[in-house]
This record gives C-alpha cells, sequence and structure tokens, in this order.
C-alpha cells in the first residue's frame, strides 16, 4: 500500500478498510488481522494499526473480541455508508456547487439526453 503524505496513514487505512467492506471484500462477522499482523503486512508502527481500529471501532465498523481479535460488524456496510454520506454531502457538495457557480455550470449539465 503506498501512503499520501497529505492525510494520516492511520485514516488512510481506515479508508482502505471501509472501501473493502464496501466492495464485499471483508464480510460482516469475518474477522480481520491482527494489530501486528496488518502492521507488518503494511510495513507501519502497529500503533498506526491501533490507532485506525480503535476509530473504527469508535463507528461501530468493527468490534473485539476479546482473546480473538477484530471482526466486522454485521451493520458494518450501512454505518461506513452513513459516514461517507454525511461526508460528501457536508464537505464535497459544498466545494462542487461552488465551482460550478464560479464557472457558469447550471444544472441543466445532469439532465439525461
Amino acid at each position: 500500500m503506498e501512503f499520501d503524505s497529505n492525510k494520516p496513514i492511520y485514516l488512510q487505512i481506515s479508508d482502505t478498510i471501509c472501501e473493502k467492506i464496501l466492495d464485499g471484500s471483508l464480510a460482516p462477522d469475518g474477522r480481520i488481522p491482527s494489530v501486528r499482523e496488518y502492521g507488518a503486512q503494511l510495513g507501519v508502527n502497529p500503533n498506526t494499526i491501533m490507532r485506525t481500529y480503535e476509530i473504527l471501532t469508535n463507528d461501530g465498523i468493527i468490534y473485539n473480541k476479546r482473546g480473538l481479535g477484530y471482526f466486522i460488524s454485521p451493520d458494518a456496510r450501512e454505518k461506513v455508508l452513513e459516514i461517507r454520506r454525511k461526508d460528501f454531502l457536508e464537505n464535497a457538495v459544498p466545494k462542487i456547487r461552488r465551482q460550478m457557480q464560479l464557472l457558469g455550470i447550471g444544472p441543466e449539465v445532469f439532465e439525461i439526453k
């Protein structure tokens, strides 16, 4: 995995896990690598992975079974969609809308032809 220097690594790893949940690569109740395993796999400090897992746990996307590891929550896909949609509507849409105004692009560009 190649990392973008403009975004914290733990957030990039979180995004990757969420994308795998959305595309079906990670199934509900499926086990994900341990903190150490994943850190070794990606070549990053286990503390970085732990930070990623804490965020995903707090968001209800993964859960920890004591002594067994981390697993994908049964409703992870819905939670990821909810978080991503909210982020898109709050952050991306206003920027797109502003650019459209500046460029003189109206809603007619979205009409089906």
